[in-house]
Formats: C-alpha cells, sequence, structure tokens
C-alpha cells in the first residue's frame, strides 16, 4: 500500500509518500509545496491543487491521510487552512484515492503511543520508524510523513481485525 499523507497550509503544505506492507515502513518522498505570500490567494490554493495533483500522478499512492482542522486561536489562520484543507480533499478526491482524516491526538498517539506527545518527539519516532538517518525537514514534512504512518498503522490493525473476525466467522 502506497499512502500520500498530507499537512494542509497556506504558505506550506507537507507531504510524504510512504510504502507499508502491512509491518514494513518505507519513505517513498516527502517535501513541501509552497505559495508565494504575494499571490493572491485563490492562485495559492489553485497552486496548491495542481502541486499536489502532479504528485499524486507522478507516484500513484492508493489513499491519502489528511490531518483534520483543530482549533485555532486566531481565526483568519483558521480559515485559511480550511480553504487549504478543502483543496486538498478535492484534489484527493479528483484523483480517485481513499481518503482519511485523522486528528493531531490520533497522529501523536500513533507515531508515539502517547497523545499529548511533542512535536520533537512524533519527528524523532517518524525518523526511527522510517529508518532515517535525519529528521525530515521541514517540520511539516515530518509532520505529513507522520500522518501517512498513522494511516498505514490504522488501516494494518483494521485488516488484522477483518482478517479475525472473518477466521471466528469461518470456524464457527
Amino acid at each position: 500500500m502506497l499512502v500520500l499523507g498530507v499537512d494542509p497550509g497556506t504558505a506550506i503544505t507537507g507531504y510524504g509518500i510512504v510504502r507499508s506492507d502491512g509491518e514494513v515502513l518505507e519513505p517513498v518522498t516527502y517535501g513541501v509545496i509552497t505559495t508565494a505570500a504575494g499571490e493572491p490567494f485563490s492562485r495559492r490554493l489553485q497552486h496548491l491543487y495542481r502541486e499536489l495533483l502532479a504528485l499524486i500522478d507522478r507516484y500513484h499512492p492508493s489513499e491519502g491521510s489528511v490531518e483534520e482542522l483543530f482549533f485555532a486561536r486566531n481565526a483568519r489562520t483558521a480559515l485559511s487552512v480550511g480553504h487549504a484543507r478543502g483543496v486538498i480533499l478535492l484534489a484527493l478526491a479528483e484523483a480517485g484515492l481513499a481518503i482519511y482524516e485523522y486528528t493531531p491526538l490520533q497522529v501523536k498517539q500513533a507515531i508515539t503511543g502517547y497523545g499529548r506527545a511533542t512535536k520533537d518527539q512524533v519527528q524523532q519516532m517518524v525518523r526511527l520508524l522510517l529508518c532515517l538517518g535525519e529528521i525530515p525537514q521541514p517540520d511539516d514534512a515530518a509532520d505529513a510523513l507522520a500522518i501517512a504512518i498513522c494511516h498505514a498503522h490504522s488501516s494494518s490493525v483494521a485488516v488484522r481485525l477483518a482478517q479475525d473476525a472473518q477466521e471466528t466467522r469461518s470456524s464457527k
């Protein structure tokens, strides 16, 4: 399974693609999509959409995972990130990917085993889980990889539970 993780943002959107066979995780690519602050907002969203579609076209992930918007103190920032999330979800849907959304708490829990882990703890675990020599930079890319890993873990657990349920039904 090839999972695309996306950390939404207007200025910087992180992405990470991880290959998972249910047990082994392998980084495929990661980075950021940036938009110019001086551009009209609609053009920034268009750029994000097109870059994300190009990334999907290049790597052909089967599933997409996106961080859910959390409550922000700054309403303008929350609205801006909400617009970016909408564009990201549209791009994933247009590409035909199955889409999964995770809260920051769920991502931290899946990566570190502790939902209140620090950003540094999450990034260190991403580095360890993907056998990387250093923490992926910038932070947005590491966050996107964490989201992809979260989904890979969640998906493999769901598959195992379904298999166990099938075996239980078969043995009756």
